[in-house]
């Protein structure tokens, strides 16, 4: 009787677990703004992301409608520029998404010192990807290119 009794209850305790769980699925809300509620220009604007939209919860979705607002007041090359990130990063799978927020978080626990010294560093980098690029298109370095063939 007692062991008829225990299994009835760990029975019951696994129904309502499920039951409870299942009730939690349904009554979840759906995340907002939903696609389909931003305004015209809002979707021009986050259109690389439309693809991941349904897939971003409510905080990002937010962050991006605060500055898909801001878009219309940003000067050329800042929209540029925000377009290419969001472009870029709609090309990211999960794992890269994931990591460059790992290292994001990382370099911003850093101290001011340390920060400043990845940013002097990435400057540099930038400046020598530049001049190595003009130096790739100058007429002389495509000729003597051709005559090292």
């Amino acid at each position: 009787m007692a062991k008829t009794l225990a299994a009835l209850i760990a029975s019951l305790c696994i129904v309502f677990s499920v039951a409870a769980a299942d009730s939690k699925v349904q009554s979840k809300k759906p995340v907002r703004p939903s696609w389909s509620e931003l305004t015209q220009a809002q979707q021009q604007v986050l259109a690389p992301l439309q693809p991941d939209w349904e897939q971003l919860d409510s905080t990002r979705r937010k962050k991006w409608v605060a500055i898909a607002n801001r878009y219309p007041t940003m000067k050329p090359d800042q929209k540029e520029r925000l377009q290419a990130r969001m472009q870029a990063w709609a090309k990211l799978s999960p794992d890269e998404r994931r990591e460059a927020r790992e290292r994001y978080q990382t370099l911003r626990r850093q101290p001011p010192r340390q920060r400043e010294e990845v940013k002097k560093a990435w400057e540099e980098y930038k400046k020598a990807a530049e001049e190595y690029e003009q130096y790739r298109n100058t007429p002389q370095s495509t000729e003597s290119a051709k005559t090292a063939d």
